[in-house]
């Protein structure tokens, strides 16, 4: 593999033109997701807002209109914990063909008790993992349908230390939620490398690429009236740690670069460039645990027979 010091430069403040692509961005109401959506939609891009709450999706399109004359950006209801509707929501895109797919969206608890969806999986693991894998197996027909279509799936730094237990990947017998978070994202993570692989081995011209955002917090982001607001006493509180990491924005170019930017590979790892946490994209290394054929492929199997697809089964 390449030196990543090797990777050509890139502006993040100017990417290339995107005026014939059309991407969809799971969680593109709130947080990271609503800042790849707003950056994608400044580049010309026709951008999608997936989100289970269509009044906040709403609110996220007109910020991105106010921001972006002109912006292509419309919605759709999407519940990644809700499998069933999956297929009827992607139905519901009214598009031809899908150039990119950015699974962003996710959920995140502090506190137990564990909790489930209604049918019976752990709510972490359905919605960051599950949902995602069955989503891609519904919208691989648009993705084939374009040249060169890219899977961008937004992993979690949270993931680097942790390891998945096959025998329970649903935190049935040990659930702590800061872990079981980790370990879901860390599904995602497996399930975007081994994705490239599998769609690799039949010839595809779609492309699975995995990325993470560093470290990304709220008291960093700038506000965007109806979506996010930073206070005063936010910035103040969070200006020590702009040294370290980064606010949500910039926790997108990483998504954004993966999206747009030709020299972008499958099954790479792309990430901010200092130390991982802040700074404009690069690629890096995978990450060893990621690289575990085993383990992708003991997933691979788990998902597939709890969701009931194959999203590497090409139409």
């Amino acid at each position: 593999m390449p030196s990543t010091s090797s990777t050509p430069y890139w502006d993040v403040h100017r990417p290339p033109p995107a005026h014939d692509k059309v991407v969809l961005v799971t969680g593109g109401n709130a947080g990271i997701g609503y800042f790849i959506a707003e950056q994608l939609s400044a580049g010309g891009a026709t951008v999608v807002l997936g989100s289970r709450n269509p009044a906040k999706a709403q609110a996220a399109a007109a910020s991105i209109r106010v921001r972006v004359p002109g912006a292509r950006v419309r919605t759709v209801r999407l519940d990644l914990a809700d499998l069933p509707s999956l297929r009827t929501a992607v139905e519901a895109l009214g598009t031809e063909r899908l150039d990119a797919v950015v699974h962003n969206a996710g959920v995140a608890f502090d506190d137990p008790p564990r909790r489930q969806t209604p049918e019976g999986h752990e709510l972490m693991f359905a919605t960051n993992h599950l949902g995602h894998f069955a989503l891609t197996h519904w919208l691989m027909p648009l993705l084939s349908a374009a040249p060169a279509a890219r899977i961008v799936t937004m992993g979690s730094f949270a993931a680097k230390t942790e390891r998945l237990d096959l025998d329970d990947l649903q935190s049935r017998n040990d659930y702590a939620p800061k872990r079981t978070y980790g370990r879901s994202k860390l599904a995602q993570m497996y399930f975007g490398i081994e994705l490239d692989r599998r769609l690799r081995a039949v010839r595809s011209a779609v492309a699975s690429v995995v990325v993470h955002p560093g470290g990304a917090l709220d008291s960093l982001t700038p506000s965007r009236p109806s979506v996010h607001v930073r206070t005063r006493g936010a910035r103040l509180r969070g200006a020590p740690a702009s040294l370290v990491v980064q606010g949500k924005d910039a926790g997108a170019w990483p998504a954004v670069r993966a999206v747009l930017d030709p020299q972008v590979r499958g099954g790479e790892l792309w990430g901010p460039r200092v130390f991982g946490l802040r700074g404009r994209p690069r690629r890096e290394p995978v990450w060893s645990h990621l690289a575990d054929a085993s383990a992708a492929t003991g997933l691979w199997e788990a998902s597939r027979d709890l969701t009931g697809v194959d999203p590497a089964r090409l139409p």
